[in-house]
């Protein structure tokens, strides 16, 4: 975290990011690492419902999710295709689950870029249930999954037919519930949670995933021995590498994360900041070092296809050369060439590889 608050300015996020299909190219990776997978279900079978309630949230607010009421007929149909489409998702096509499994609620969001559909599926012996979603297949969404799986700490399932993307559900509080109604609970350990989120704000920065207000990520808690550890998870990757004011992919300049980012100027000192920082440019080398033959293939798709237009790529090019005092990121015609040259020289991976 490069920058204190006191010298921290608002950045601004375009109102409306434009999807970009997934290219032939693009699909072909895709399929060779088998994230492409023929299911019968499309994206638009799920627009034909009759009727949508309005869901609340806990507090009994707008939840900005409704709740769909589909024609019996097409409700049955669909209820198969997506008790199929989960077992594929989480059992690699294993359908012997599908006869204990029902489909309790389908879920529409407009707010969202992806306008996803959430599916609830209920296990009928325990009541266990899980979530999963529908969403029209972005490039730039599909390429932020594929690089939170493999440089992040995260694995992420997911799974693409034509312009149809499916994912799992990310477990986990989203962070502005947790600043708003746990951060200020007594007993909370603040020093860790400031301590994630530098790595979360490295994270983000190293790959170029932007726009990590506090209601793009959760925060996901876990109990251990002593006391309770927590790890940042982004949860929306529609502004992969888009945007061309540098802030856009450091987490601490959002006014939404100001709660947090207090926090970690005030317990945290610089010096330990900068060992967090090493830390996590440590982790991700290992982990870029050790599947570079696909981060590879990734970053050649991106580099010849379209995430974003040459004005916010000239904008983030001198953005980034400025940063690192090197004039190579001028020389950038793509966001691809962009992402691969950061993660080279963020993570001195050129010289070992």
């Amino acid at each position: 975290m490069p920058t204190s608050p006191e010298n921290a300015v608002e950045v601004r996020i375009s109102r409306k990011k434009p999807a970009f299909s997934v290219s032939p190219r693009f699909h072909l990776y895709l399929k060779d690492y088998e994230r492409e997978q023929d299911f019968r279900l499309r994206y638009e079978d799920l627009l034909s419902w009759s009727e949508a309630v309005a869901l609340e949230d806990h507090h009994g607010g707008d939840s900005l999710w409704e709740m769909l009421i589909y024609p019996p007929p097409v409700r049955e149909e669909l209820e198969d295709n997506l008790k199929r489409l989960y077992c594929l998702l989480k059992m690699a096509g294993d359908m012997s689950a599908v006869r204990h499994l029902f489909v309790e609620r389908i879920d529409f969001c407009h707010f969202a870029n992806s306008q996803p559909f959430r599916i609830k599926v209920v296990n009928q012996y325990n009541d266990n249930h899980d979530y999963f979603y529908i969403k029209k297949a972005d490039a730039s969404r599909v390429a932020g999954l594929e690089l939170e799986h493999l440089l992040s700490p995260n694995n992420i399932n997911f799974l693409v037919q034509g312009s149809t993307l499916v994912e799992e559900h990310i477990v986990g509080l989203p962070g502005d519930v947790f600043l708003q109604d746990y951060f200020q609970r007594p007993g909370i350990n603040r020093a860790r949670i400031a301590k994630e989120f530098v790595k979360f704000n490295e994270r983000c920065f190293v790959r170029l995933l932007g726009d990590m207000r506090s209601y793009n990520y959760v925060m996901d808690v876990t109990m251990d021995f002593d006391e309770e550890q927590y790890r940042v998870r982004a949860t929306d990757f529609d502004q992969q590498s888009y945007e061309g004011d540098i802030r856009v992919y450091l987490p601490q300049f959002h006014k939404e994360n100001k709660p947090i980012v207090d926090v970690v100027w005030e317990i945290l000192t610089l010096d330990t900041i900068r060992q967090y920082q090493i830390e996590e440019r440590s982790l991700m080398a290992r982990r870029a070092k050790g599947d570079w033959g696909r981060i590879n293939d990734l970053l050649d798709v991106m580099e010849h296809g379209e995430f974003s237009n040459p004005e916010k790529t000239a904008q983030l090019a001198a953005g980034l050369a400025h940063f690192h005092k090197n004039d190579d990121f001028r020389a950038c015609r793509s966001m691809g060439e962009l992402v691969r040259l950061n993660l080279e020289v963020t993570l001195e991976l050129k010289e070992n590889l």
